[in-house]
């Protein structure tokens, strides 16, 4: 897997863990971290499946249609390179923070749903239901940020309030920031999230 890492000034803070939407690569989302905690350390990877040459962390069969056989393989794919690259790269595997757009949202909630304690935290932009119909692990106390667009027409708001009701039901701390706009990342839910953060994990 493709990956870029930064070792932060503070080794106390959690890795950012930053995963980017359809087309995106492990370089996208950087100036994100940065705006969310410059003292962190940061993982970034690029997703291995590829869409008309666009790099994506798992298949879809259609828009808003996902390859779930995939999606569950591509899961567990992903939380076994996060086993390794802790080791590789010496950073706490347990205080480990999420932040993913789009797909990378997408396949970022399917970890929390698949695996228990696999993160400290996420912070989710313009996510969707990754999967339905399966029991979720105990998710007690897990600090969750939702940026969604009530005109997002990849991401409707009904899914949105969906996956808050889900995440919810398992007990973790979920946090829905709405803005009047579509599926693009407005500066204000940047804003909103790295606020958030910084009470959640300063």
């Amino acid at each position: 897997m493709i990956d870029y890492f930064a070792k932060g000034k503070d080794e106390k803070a959690p890795t950012l863990f930053m995963l980017h939407g359809t087309g995106g690569t492990e370089r996208d989302l950087l100036p994100i971290a940065e705006h969310l905690s410059p003292v962190s350390s940061v993982l970034s990877v690029r997703g291995n499946v590829l869409e008309h040459g666009m790099p994506r962390f798992f298949r879809r069969l259609a828009e808003g249609v996902f390859d779930e056989e995939d999606l569950k393989y591509r899961t567990k794919e992903l939380r076994d390179y996060l086993d390794e690259a802790a080791v590789r790269y010496e950073f706490d595997r347990h205080n480990m923070v999420a932040i993913g757009y789009s797909n990378g949202a997408n396949i970022a909630a399917s970890l929390l749903f698949h695996y228990e304690n696999v993160l400290a935290g996420a912070i989710l932009f313009h996510p969707m239901v990754p999967i339905r119909g399966i029991e979720l692990p105990d998710l007690t106390g897990l600090p969750v940020f939702i940026g969604a667009g009530k005109n997002d027409p990849i991401c409707p708001p009904e899914e949105t309030s969906e996956l808050e009701r889900i995440l919810s039901a398992q007990q973790a701390d979920v946090t829905v920031h709405w803005e009047n706009s579509g599926h693009q990342l407005a500066y204000a839910e940047l804003t909103a999230a790295a606020n958030w953060f910084g009470k959640r994990f300063s």
